[in-house]
């Protein structure tokens, strides 16, 4: 029934656009519009403002006057002007100011409609390129400082006494002419952007005079920290955290390279043995992590990916556990609580057979004498263990149930009982029998 019902809805609906088509080609394009523009689109920027003046005519009502620029066959700005009576307009578009965009011919096109839609097209060949600039303005909270050009294509640095190692800061272009417009580059979604103020997180290994540099075209900049992982750089996410999606094999040997203190970082040993500081062998089951580096806090953090996104339990057993939660987070509970703050979700290691396990070490990283989390499916609402799916035969760990002190699947420290100041305990969940018989073993080690 349903099938048919909907067969006879599309049959309404496109009688319906059939009826609405023939109505337009009704319409008897009538008169004949006439487009005048001076060709004044000379020395044309990425960022200008483009003033255009029309002159249009016809014998019977005109409607608009809409300007089109293309870059190739690619749409970029539109603008339209109504046009009740003849005589002449002015309007303005706007060239973009992009990224990688080398200097080309692009394509603006006018087009005049009358009320009958009838219409006439004029095209303009524009030739537009990169402003070569006699400086930018390196702007930070402390004052300002020239970028002046460095030979390179495009590039522009700053080399100052700057007064710290980190510089948030963002850059602005003059204007050179009539046309054009202050470019401001700043920080967004972990890069720099064109047009916005978030100050770019730049970051010097050394202190004292050293430069700042910037790229107009490509948006390369630097100094920023560089952080390699196996030989692959790792993308800066903020001025705190880099982070790689990286394919890793079980007991893979590996790099951590550019962090000078790294004998001072905090290690995960649910993921990785360290060999000696800054060398590295991987402990979970071979897949696709990503592993993000938080300088503040010293340590990395790592979750289980399914291809670029994080991974969820599967039906299988295989995936991902996560924990949400009071009274836990690493390195430290108190630094870097949990909480039920699903972003701040733990990915337990994936050790095989469809077990997974985290380590936490009293006082540290887990409350000794409080507890309040459970496991979930994903890194967010949703799918979760309950206390009819996951089990325990712990002498110091239970699994809640709504009526013995904690909320269904929710994990307390039996009663009487607290875990020891500075000894490591192992959360392994078992999902060999299926995802409704799991077992939750807790080990001192």
């Amino acid at each position: 029934m349903r099938s048919i019902k909907y067969y006879i809805v599309s049959i309404f609906a496109i009688i319906g656009l059939l009826s609405c088509e023939e109505e337009v080609s009704d319409i008897k394009q009538e008169g004949n519009p006439s487009l005048v523009i001076q060709n004044q689109f000379t020395n044309v920027h990425f960022g200008d403002n483009l003033t255009f003046h029309a002159i249009v005519n016809d014998d019977i009502p005109l409607s608009t006057l809409t300007a089109i620029l293309y870059f190739g066959e690619e749409e970029v700005e539109r603008v339209a002007i109504r046009t009740k009576e003849n005589g002449e307009y002015s309007g303005n578009i706007s060239v973009p100011f992009l990224k990688d965009i080398p200097d080309g011919t692009a394509t603006l096109e006018f087009v005049l409609v009358n009320t009958t839609l009838k219409s006439t097209v004029q095209s303009f060949d524009i030739s537009i390129t990169r402003a070569q600039y006699p400086y930018l303005i390196l702007v930070t909270t402390n004052g300002s400082y020239p970028m002046v050009p460095t030979g390179e294509p495009n590039e522009y640095a700053a080399t100052e006494p700057f007064p710290s190692t980190e510089l948030p800061a963002y850059i602005v272009t003059p204007v050179v002419d009539e046309k054009g417009r202050e470019i401001m580059f700043g920080w967004e979604s972990g890069a720099v952007t064109n047009d916005v103020t978030e100050s770019i997180p730049f970051v010097s290994p050394v202190g004292g005079t050293y430069s700042v540099t910037f790229n107009t075209l490509n948006y390369q900049a630097t100094p920023f920290f560089e952080i390699l992982l196996d030989g692959k750089k790792m993308t800066m996410v903020d001025k705190d955290n880099y982070e790689i999606d990286i394919d890793l094999n079980k007991d893979q040997e590996f790099m951590i390279e550019g962090l000078g203190d790294i004998e001072d970082w905090w290690i995960d040993t649910d993921y990785f043995t360290e060999i000696e500081p800054g060398k590295y062998s991987f402990n979970p089951i071979t897949g696709k992590y990503r592993v993000r580096a938080n300088l503040k806090l010293k340590y990395f953090r790592v979750e289980v990916l399914d291809g670029n996104a994080p991974a969820v339990l599967k039906t299988d057993g295989t995936g991902a556990i996560w924990i949400i939660g009071d009274q836990v987070g690493k390195p430290s509970f108190t630094e870097n609580h949990v909480g039920w703050n699903t972003s701040n979700a733990l990915c337990l290691a994936p050790i095989g057979n469809k077990t997974y396990q985290i380590t936490f070490m009293a006082g540290e990283s887990i409350n000794p004498s409080e507890i309040n989390f459970k496991f979930f499916y994903q890194k967010d609402w949703g799918g979760e263990f309950g206390s009819d799916a996951l089990s325990s035969e712990s002498d110091i760990v239970f699994v809640g149930d709504g009526e013995n002190g904690r909320d269904n699947g929710n994990l307390g420290i039996v009663s009487g009982t607290t875990l020891e100041e500075g000894a490591s305990y192992i959360f392994t969940v078992d999902l060999s029998a299926g995802n409704d018989n799991a077992v939750l073993e807790v080990t001192k080690q």
